[in-house]
């Protein structure tokens, strides 16, 4: 299998309906595997070289937070490094919402929103300084990918996101990964066909400049993970 070009095909994920039950059983699967294959770290080093280069740095906007383990590992990068920030999260399925309140409830700062976040008030948008995402792109059309630089560079955010490389041994690695280990058919299913709707380098660049940034850095990362940091 090539993978030359990005598949289209939707994951079950992108349903608007799913039970809770499989819902809650594919988010605590999903923190197993960017814990264990490089999620987590791949936005730590996004963080870390952004709060290098940028003085102020106050909030964060994580888009399509999932079970915000995403927002905990920053908290948890920020506690070590003595760090304040706080986390603005949004999504659009209200049982995430449910279940991330209870995944943070020991971290005081932050507020988390269930809705789509092109309706996020122009008020809030003033007070966010980074849009995050975490296997999130990778669920969108280019265009909708574009649309989302877009929103964040008018709103003069710096975007962070990690996403997945389009590569053939990704793609078989994790099919054999969670055809043996994972209890979930969501992830049976969506796991391998992440990483046919994934991206090659080039295209994620190419995105970027259409989306009219140019100071920006798409960095690899173990394991078969990308890190983008878009500026301005």
């Amino acid at each position: 299998m090539q993978l030359k070009y990005r598949s289209n095909e939707k994951e079950y994920l992108d349903n608007s309906h799913i039970e809770t039950k499989d819902l809650y059983q594919n988010l605590i699967e999903l923190d197993v595997i960017n814990s264990q294959l490089g999620g987590y770290n791949a936005s730590r080093k996004g963080l870390a070289a952004i709060l290098k280069t940028k003085a102020h740095v106050s909030t964060i906007l994580d888009i399509g937070f999932g079970g915000g383990d995403s927002i905990k590992e920053m908290q948890k990068y920020c506690a070590k490094k003595g760090v304040k920030l706080f986390f603005y999260g949004v999504d659009l399925k209200n049982d995430c919402v449910k279940y991330a309140k209870s995944n943070l409830a020991s971290i005081s700062n932050k507020q988390l929103i269930c809705d789509d976040y092109r309706n996020i008030s122009a008020e809030l948008l003033k007070q966010i300084d980074v849009i995050h995402c975490s296997l999130f792109l990778h669920h969108l059309t280019d265009e909708e990918i574009i649309d989302l630089f877009k929103f964040g560079k008018s709103n003069q955010c710096i975007i962070l996101a990690n996403d997945l490389h389009r590569n053939w041994f990704a793609y078989y690695s994790i099919k054999f990964l969670t055809a043996v280990f994972s209890k979930s058919w969501l992830v049976k299913n969506d796991a391998c066909l992440s990483v046919k709707r994934a991206f090659k380098k080039g295209e994620l660049e190419l995105l970027l400049q259409r989306s009219g940034y140019k100071k920006y850095h798409v960095n690899w990362s173990w394991a078969f993970r990308y890190t983008i940091i878009a500026y301005e």
